[in-house]
């Protein structure tokens, strides 16, 4: 009851100023609210919405017809094909479908159209309400370099760089040697990631630059760059702000962001471990007064450096939006940040003073990606044939935007869901996590729950000892050479046997003319032999049974005395053992050949190896040895070889984009180009053949 109640408490709670220059002096009620995004934020702010008694209006491209957010809207609309250019990031469009909705108001959420000046100014326009700030204070925190040249005179510190207007080659070359190096190289807009780069050396730098300014001008229109000093051992620490029309302006507190991967946040918790009280104030005073120099109203989120050895601390950018990892300011404040965005976009005054916010306990946020982390964290796509989630409670949310059969798609963002957690403190908070995670159970497509939970159980990270170089400097320990017991290999079999004779008698009972259920179980079954591949390894199974009782070899060890059953529970195949007294409980899914198991490890996967007669059977117009096949699903956005080129080893190839990141293909060796099957603008899959060689 803790959330309900403080935000009851919370909602009770108003204190009146004199509104300043250009402030409403009268508030507009919303009745109806389009929400212009997708996924997990339009059906997080949706749920608000319809708390609130608010309509909503959802938007949608040809991509997500069947999606949930659009389930859950009271209307929906579509925009236009899967591509985000021509879909959601159309404003006018957008604008467009509010108006013939009978909207008051559009919510942006994060990403698209959230911090685009154009769209905000149109909305003012057109008599709209942006449920954002002002289009000025997009524009000023949103171009980084004038963002720092503001927060310097406001008092906030900075950190040292290059943020002039200068951007030839020469000049920024001559700033990276007296900035020195390492050093950071940045998109002035934009965030994400997208457009960032880290330079070494000076050797480094020119082909950085390059790729920095390609997938800025790609992702934001806009190809110009600051430079920075590269902290070697930053934390990123960042303060939520809140203001509304009438010039008050609030923080509730921090996150701590630092474990990152590809310059993205994989993990967030509020409040940042290890701060003292009175660098916590230092640092929500500075983020005030960050939101002040702008005129800031709504939600926004004041970025930090805070160097991991004396916790100073740099202002780094301000995001003028509500930020995914918000959920965790919720749980420790008791608030619901998108219910203060829609009053006081409406001209209410905030909710609360700052002497009225108080933080009670710890909370993470765990994002969930369909990813291979092993394989540098690249992006993967395809459908959820298999979704099983923890139950949600006062101390567990799931954001999400997906459902079991979805599919994730090649064309947005592939996070699944976030998974957030409260508890009283850190410790108890992160124990509540890793259990949490294990009860996230996905099949059939790869996510990267297995890496959180070993992250979130790693000693560095259990001890706060955070920063972000995080993963690098734990690379070793945190993806381990994992081994399989025989016992594990062995109750997979025994899942894979158990799932046959399920099948069997249900193909019995669907083909029963007397409608009689039968109860199919043979009591015995010869001994059978088959192989199962669990990541690189191939085990050599031989089982036989008698009733409910196994006996099981692997790879010719010791026979196995295994008593099993496996029955459904809700969506979830429970396979119970008992082996020599020991008996354990696994949801288990077998689909296609796979067998998936859960345990405290999180997901153990195995393959049915087919014999080879099959797979000769099945094995054709396989990919050359020599060929440069996409690493992942995606779109073919550029190719720079045709037939006949001859090229050496290290040139560009191709460029794949896949979840809105850039990734340049190149050659391995020296070859000669003996094809390139696929367009420019083609879908490809996972392991398509983009370039053959001879």
């Amino acid at each position: 009851m803790l959330f309900k109640i403080r935000h009851a408490l919370a909602g009770a709670r108003y204190f009146s100023t004199s509104p300043r220059h250009g402030a409403k002096n009268a508030t507009q009620q919303i009745s109806k609210l389009l929400i212009a995004n997708r996924g997990e934020i339009a059906c997080r702010v949706m749920r608000t919405a319809n708390r609130l008694g608010i309509q909503t209006v959802a938007v949608f491209s040809d991509a997500d017809e069947l999606s949930l957010h659009v389930k859950m809207a009271n209307e929906a609309f579509n925009i236009g094909p899967p591509a985000s250019q021509r879909s959601y990031l159309r404003g006018e469009k957008i604008l467009e479908v509010a108006k013939r909705a009978g909207c008051q108001a559009i919510h942006p959420g994060y990403g698209f159209l959230s911090e685009n000046v154009e769209f905000a100014e149109l909305c003012q326009q057109e008599g709209m309400i942006f449920i954002g700030p002002p289009a000025s204070a997009i524009r000023d925190m949103g171009i980084k370099s004038t963002s720092k040249h503001i927060m310097s005179e406001a008092g906030v510190p900075i950190i040292n760089g290059y943020h002039g207007e200068d951007q030839s080659d020469e000049r920024l070359i001559r700033e990276a040697r007296t900035i020195g190096f390492p050093l950071m190289i940045k998109a002035v807009r934009g965030g994400g990631g997208k457009g960032m780069r880290i330079a070494e050396s000076e050797a480094d730098f020119l082909p950085a630059l390059q790729s920095a300014r390609t997938e800025s001008e790609k992702a934001f229109g806009d190809k110009s760059m600051l430079l920075e000093r590269y902290v070697r051992s930053p934390r990123h620490v960042e303060v939520q702000v809140f203001a509304d029309h009438y010039g008050n302006a609030v923080y509730l507190y921090e996150r701590d962001c630092s474990v990152q991967r590809r310059h993205q946040k994989i993990i967030e918790e509020a409040p940042a471990p290890g701060l003292s009280e009175e660098l916590r104030v230092q640092l929500g005073e500075a983020a005030v007064r960050a939101a002040k120099a702008v005129n800031y109203v709504g939600a926004g989120t004041v970025e930090f450096i805070l160097d991991k050895e004396d916790l100073s601390f740099h202002f780094m950018e301000m995001n003028t939006r509500l930020q995914v990892e918000h959920p965790i300011t919720e749980m420790i404040t008791g608030t619901d940040l998108v219910e203060w965005q829609i009053k006081v976009a409406s001209g209410e005054q905030l909710p609360l003073t700052q002497e009225q916010i108080h933080k009670k306990g710890h909370a993470f946020e765990a994002r969930i990606y369909a990813e291979d982390p092993a394989g540098g964290f690249l992006p993967g796509a395809g459908p959820l044939n298999y979704l099983s989630t923890p139950e949600p409670s006062n101390t567990t949310r799931v954001e999400t935007g997906v459902r079991q059969g979805d599919e994730v798609s090649i064309h947005y963002d592939p996070m699944i869901a976030k998974l957030v957690v409260w508890g009283e403190n850190r410790s108890s908070a992160l124990q509540l996590l890793v259990e949490q995670l294990r009860n996230y159970q996905i099949a059939g497509l790869q996510t990267n729950i297995n890496f959180l939970i070993d992250l979130a159980s790693h000693g560095h990270f259990r001890a706060a000892d955070v920063h972000t170089g995080f993963i690098e400097q734990h690379m070793a320990t945190l993806f381990p050479a994992k081994t399989v017991s025989s016992e594990k290999v062995a109750q997979m079999a025994v899942a894979q046997v158990l799932n046959e004779i399920g099948s069997t008698r249900r193909l019995l009972n669907h083909l029963n003319p007397f409608d009689v259920e039968l109860d199919f179980r043979p009591n015995y079954i010869p001994a059978r032999s088959f192989k199962l591949k669990i990541g690189e390894k191939v085990h050599l199974v031989e089982i036989k049974s008698m009733g409910d009782d196994f006996q099981v070899k692997v790879d010719a060890g010791e026979w196995l005395q295994i008593s099993a059953n496996r029955k459904l529970h809700g969506n979830r195949f429970l396979l119970q053992t008992n082996i020599n007294g020991h008996v354990s409980t696994f949801n288990t899914v077998i689909e296609n050949g796979c067998i998936d198991m859960f345990d405290d490890n999180g997901l153990t996967s195995a393959e049915l190896v087919q014999p080879e007669f099959l797979k000769a059977e099945s094995a054709f117009d396989q990919a050359n040895v020599s060929s440069v096949t996409a690493p992942m699903p995606g779109v073919l956005d550029k190719v720079f070889v045709k037939a006949g080129d001859a090229v050496k080893a290290g040139t560009p190839l191709a460029v794949l984009i896949a979840m809105k990141m850039e990734h340049v293909l190149k050659a391995a060796k020296d070859g000669i180009v003996k094809a390139v099957p696929n367009v420019e603008g083609t879908n490809v899959k996972k392991g398509a053949v983009l370039i053959a060689f001879e």
